[in-house]
């Protein structure tokens, strides 16, 4: 199942980004910690190879997807039925599975934290359902801190009727249901456009405000964020 949705995923993105970039799957670079092991599930990269550069990688996905829907084959008229969607199963699916979202998290996480050349990288997860509602709050928080840019779900009718679980985004966004392949591009295409950074850091307050006074008498906006950034890492 895994292989097959990832392949799947693969070929859309491909249709959807630039030809100058490249949609790689099982991709590794160790010293982000993508390793042979644990490898991302895609990437797209301004390099066709499976070992990676940080400095070549632009967005990594990682999909979890699911069977959403009951089946059942009848011998006699050789006919498959659909005959239930998810919440006819004895188990949650995809994003509804805490231990699905504990893993992604964790690996995204894991990205974060290997190595600042990680820190250019936008970071997404794919899946074929919507969040349980007690992750509303978590994926819009991971989204706000900039740990994971989206939670998404390419799935725009994933029940048999529209209920309280289908829904199209949480309250700040950082879960987006995707209904058309031109909506998922325009999600892609701003990850891939931004030019953006991913900092973190716990310091006093007297520190941090002799850092942000230090790095505003710099003369452009983005001479002071890279000041910032640089006097914020030399405090570490």
């Amino acid at each position: 199942m895994g292989d097959y949705t990832e392949k799947w995923l693969a070929s859309l993105l491909h249709k959807l980004i630039p030809k100058k970039l490249y949609v790689i799957q099982s991709a590794v670079c160790p010293e982000i910690g993508l390793t042979s092991n644990s490898p991302a599930d895609i990437v797209i990269s301004k390099s066709k190879e499976t070992k990676q550069n940080p400095e070549d990688i632009l967005l990594i996905v990682e999909v979890k997807m699911s069977i959403v829907w009951n089946w059942e084959y009848f011998p006699e008229s050789k006919e498959i039925k659909c005959i239930g969607d998810f919440t006819s199963h004895t188990g949650n699916p995809s994003l509804l599975r805490s231990d699905s979202m504990l893993k992604a998290i964790g690996k995204c996480i894991n990205i974060r934290v290997s190595d600042k050349k990680a820190s250019h990288i936008s970071l997404i997860v794919v899946g074929n359902t919507p969040v349980s509602k007690s992750y509303y709050k978590k994926v819009d928080r991971l989204n706000k801190t900039g740990i994971i840019q989206k939670f998404l779900s390419v799935n725009p009718k994933p029940t048999d009727n529209e209920n309280s679980l289908n829904i199209k985004y949480t309250h700040g966004k950082g879960f987006i249901r995707v209904d058309t392949e031109k909506e998922l591009k325009e999600i892609i295409m701003s990850l891939l456009n931004r030019d953006k950074v991913f900092f973190s850091g716990m310091t006093d307050m007297e520190t941090l405000g002799k850092i942000v006074k230090q790095a505003a008498y710099e003369n452009s906006y983005e001479d002071i964020a890279k000041k910032f950034l640089d006097l914020l890492k030399a405090k570490r």
